[in-house]
């Protein structure tokens, strides 16, 4: 599509480069729980030193743009990365997920509509599993396509149980669920998480359970200071409430991630 001309629809994708890719695999790492799947993305985007080629913009995400260092300011979109290697590799982040049903099964049929015409058939969609409480050492778990891809990946230590009797909301469970009418296959792991903050030490936890089975040799250094900032500030939190801090001085601890 030529940027010139670009209109905005409910998904629209504007390449900067068409790569040529062998059967990769689809890793999604969007803002949700914890913004567990969207640090874990982004760190695996700076490890591996992926390659930006497209970025998709929706009338389904809020109407904004944000404001770079620079002064300059971007629209609000979602990325996907390539990079190759003994496996393909293809990953899907950015700011939001569409805010309706209607704009979510779109986003979603739109990227594995592009991923289908490389032969994808393999996806990995990471996010956060809430459970209400902080997590010193967060379990990741799990939920397949098929029978057969539990079995292959109980051995990386994710558990997989209902333990909620729920199901996976947003684009990780979508990808999965119209993946499998395409003939694609994919797990979706969850890092445990209080869900009342972004967790970097979640986000590890499953990276490094990714990086695992796609045999990938990264290192967790930013995302290990992320998580020591976030829990020096849940500290300093708990302590303002036991001493009946204000709402004030609990404000001012905000985290970006």
């Amino acid at each position: 599509m030529d940027d010139k001309s670009l209109r905005i629809d409910e998904a629209s994708i504007v390449f900067s480069e068409k790569p040529e890719l062998t059967e990769p695999v689809l890793i999604e790492g969007l803002p949700g729980v914890g913004n567990v799947g969207k640090l874990a993305a982004e760190h695996l985007i700076d490890e591996i030193g992926a390659t930006k080629f497209a970025d998709i913009y929706s009338t389904d995400f809020p109407p904004q743009v944000f404001v770079n260092d620079d002064g300059t300011v971007k629209l609000a979109r979602n990325e996907l990365y390539y990079c190759k290697g003994p496996t393909d590799l293809v990953i899907l982040t950015g700011d939001y997920q569409g805010l309706s049903t209607r704009g979510q099964y779109i986003l979603v049929q739109t990227v594995l509509d592009l991923v289908q015409t490389y032969g994808t058939r393999r996806i990995y969609t990471l996010g956060g599993y809430g459970v209400g409480v902080e997590v010193d050492e967060p379990t990741v778990t799990g939920a397949a396509t098929h029978l057969e891809l539990v079995e292959e990946h109980e051995q990386y230590g994710i558990v997989f149980k209902d333990k909620a009797g729920g199901g996976i909301v947003g684009a990780s469970g979508l990808l999965l669920g119209i993946g499998t009418m395409m003939d694609m296959e994919g797990v979706c792991l969850m890092g445990e998480t209080s869900g009342y903050m972004v967790d970097p030490g979640s986000a590890r936890e499953v990276l490094k359970t990714l990086a695992s089975i796609l045999d990938i040799d990264i290192g967790f250094a930013k995302l290990e200071e992320k998580a020591e900032e976030i829990s020096k500030i849940a500290q300093r939190i708990k302590q303002l409430e036991e001493s009946g801090g204000s709402d004030k001085e609990a404000g001012d601890l905000n985290y970006i991630g």
